[in-house]
């Protein structure tokens, strides 16, 4: 099972746009650009909105089927462990194997011997094409790279191998994620731990490296732009260089992990991809969840009323809905609307604050973020939450084609500027 070039995540934290995130992909499809769906869930996000990886894989066969898909689509297993992989195995063939737990456990004293004597050939400087200067492998680095990642990377080597015993070592796709490492990796580091991959026979086909910068969910990158490039340009030279030498599969590329509205960054991505030849894979989060709300918001009373409570029992529970997400939200408190100030507001008013349109002077990323990871209170709202998301289709599908597609997939595949249109103007594209 081969990923194609280029792949996009897509969460649904409802599992209720299927069909409008895939028109989304048929736009890119009809402009002469096939980008492949994935739809990702996490077992926190199962387990918080009571659904079952089952549920992810109908809502995403549904979708196909109805909207004629032609190509090829996967469904991800989003952050597993040893621990959480047994549910997945049935619906999923994506497998993303997350090793945050384990990074800078060290590996047994046998392994790292083992490790270290085989990298040895490496020792010195090391050339590799696309990159100008060469690394200084010393004894050092590679001492470095085993204490922080070859544990995490044999704990991924179970994982891989529990899966593959139900399902096939050829019948799905498997991820690495080191993305949630304390630091970025080097290019040297990144070199190494696919040096350990491969000799765990992960036939991998994307690894998500931790970047330099915050990429913090729902709102855009949080650093040196510039820097960011570099990085990823080396990682893309890397990666071309470690399929080379250690015989990983020729089509394994970079994911980026909270790729949601990264804005700023699709631009150099877009180039640098072009000029490598190199594929991508783009995994986003909650921003689905976010056009959901911003759909009923600009619906019609009963939703802005909903989007209303959301908002204000999300300020009350800021801590409990933070917590699990501390690494990847930054909200300033004292710059969040009092819930009795969002009360007054008119459903521009509350688009305008939540939509990620860095133009409009309401725009508010820390209601933004707060909102994105409010995702729990409207699973705890039930029928109230659902049915209003079936009453409200027109307004919340047109929103939710119009991020993908204007937002993520212009400027990453087809190197357009990222478009803020109206929903409206969305649905008349659609319905065209």
């Amino acid at each position: 099972m081969t990923l194609a070039k280029y792949t996009f995540g897509i969460g649904d934290r409802f599992g209720a746009e299927g069909e409008a995130q895939l028109r989304a992909l048929q736009q890119a499809e009809a402009l002469g650009v096939e980008v492949v769906p994935v739809w990702n869930k996490s077992n926190r996000e199962h387990t918080i909105c009571s659904t079952l990886p089952s549920d992810t894989r109908r809502e995403a066969d549904d979708a196909v089927r109805k909207c004629g898909w032609r190509h090829p689509y996967f469904v991800d297993a989003d952050h597993i462990s040893l621990t959480t992989v047994g549910r997945f195995l049935e619906s999923s063939d994506f497998f993303t194997i997350d090793v945050a737990d384990s990074i800078g456990t060290p590996a047994s004293a046998a392994s790292t011997a083992a490790f270290l004597s085989a990298m040895k050939t490496f020792r010195g400087s090391l050339a590799v094409p696309g990159i100008g200067m060469p690394f200084d492998v010393s004894d050092a680095l590679l001492a470095s790279v085993a204490g922080k990642y070859l544990h995490a990377i044999e704990e991924a080597g179970k994982v891989y191998r529990t899966i593959a015993e139900r399902k096939g070592s050829g019948d799905f796709v498997a991820e690495v994620s080191v993305d949630e490492a304390d630091s970025p990796q080097t290019p040297a580091e990144l070199f190494f731990i696919l040096a350990a991959i491969a000799r765990e026979q992960i036939p991998l086909q994307t690894i998500a490296p931790k970047f330099t910068g915050s990429f913090l969910k729902g709102i855009d990158y949080v650093g040196d732009v510039s820097r960011f490039t570099r990085e990823f340009e080396d990682d893309l030279a890397i990666i071309a260089f470690a399929v080379e030498r250690f015989g990983l599969p020729a089509g394994l590329k970079l994911s980026i992990h909270s790729g949601s509205d990264k804005f700023s960054l699709y631009p150099v991505i877009h180039r640098a991809i072009t000029r490598a030849n190199a594929g991508l894979h783009l995994k986003t989060a909650g921003t689905t969840w976010l056009e959901e709300i911003i759909g009923l918001a600009a619906s019609g009373d009963d939703g802005l009323r909903l989007a209303k409570d959301v908002y204000a029992r999300s300020f009350e529970r800021h801590d409990e809905l933070c917590k699990p997400y501390l690494s990847v939200v930054s909200i300033d408190r004292r710059k969040l609307p009092a819930p009795g100030a969002v009360e007054r507001w008119n459903a521009d008013d509350y688009v305008r604050t939540l939509r990620h349109d860095q133009s409009c002077p309401q725009f508010n990323p820390h209601f933004r973020q707060l909102v994105h990871v409010g995702y729990k209170v409207a699973a705890e709202m039930g029928a109230r939450f659902t049915d209003l998301l079936r009453a409200s289709r027109e307004s919340v599908e047109a929103n939710v084609s119009m991020n993908i597609f204007d937002r993520h997939i212009r400027p990453l595949f087809l190197g357009s500027q990222a478009g803020f249109g109206t929903s409206q103007e969305s649905s008349a594209r659609l319905r065209a």
